[in-house]
């Protein structure tokens, strides 16, 4: 069976990303420059493109949105913190609180899903040179395929990669962020001060078919992380 074209011509960036001569976090060439040098339509090549996002080699963003920066590095956190941290060259370490299955009425409710199981997954980014940055607790939906997870954990660490394995891609979704003082439970799992002021992001992510993919709610340090809001025909 051949592969179609946008395939072969994912996988050949593929390989320049993986051998380094695209940089991870660097800007991959524009659709009218891929298009020209492998022949191909537009249309191509955005098809290309995706194949890389699905495989976390890239991050694409449209002329709109929003985006996490940290210490001033912008940040694609579809992609999963440890990820996105990594690409910048951020020394961090995670750690997992939590991996449970549990049941939860008043999410399910807020979600509208006719089911209330969750795999309730807890983790603590820090940095290598000491202070816990982010706390994360997500909560994803038990399906076929991740049954197990609790005994086996999570692939390569990396909850984007255990939700792929699925095929559980975010399609579109939407993010609230706030700011408040850590309650003592908090301050405690992040090694921090009660009272300390936190950014507090939820944001939930949906398949193109609409099924959930992930509800997360994270503390962020102010200090290090900031929410950029990028508006209007912007480039």
């Amino acid at each position: 069976m051949y592969a179609l074209k946008h395939q072969n011509i994912a996988q050949a960036l593929a390989r320049e990303i993986r051998t380094g001569r695209l940089k991870r976090g660097s800007r991959l060439p524009g659709e009218h420059a891929l298009a020209a040098r492998f022949s191909v339509s537009r249309n191509t090549i955005r098809s290309a493109l995706t194949e890389l996002s699905r495989e976390g080699l890239i991050s694409t963003h449209s002329g709109k949105g929003s985006f996490v920066t940290f210490d001033g590095r912008p940040l694609d956190d579809r992609l999963g913190w440890a990820h996105a941290l990594a690409a910048q060259g951020v020394p961090a370490e995670t750690r997992l609180l939590r991996l449970e299955k549990v049941d939860d009425p008043v999410l399910a409710g807020r979600l509208g899903l006719a089911s209330s199981s969750f795999f309730a997954i807890d983790r603590v980014r820090t940095l290598a040179d000491g202070p816990a940055v982010s706390l994360e607790r997500s909560r994803i939906p038990v399906v076929d395929g991740l049954l197990d997870l609790p005994a086996r954990g999570l692939i390569d660490e990396s909850l984007t990669a255990t939700l792929a394995s699925v095929g559980l891609y975010a399609d579109h979704g939407d993010e609230w962020v706030t700011a408040a003082p850590l309650g003592d439970a908090d301050a405690d799992e992040l090694g921090r001060r009660p009272g300390e002021w936190f950014l507090r992001a939820r944001r939930v992510s949906w398949t193109v078919a609409g099924d959930l993919v992930e509800h997360v709610e994270s503390l962020l340090d102010p200090l290090r992380f900031e929410l950029h809001l990028r508006f209007g025909n912007t480039p």
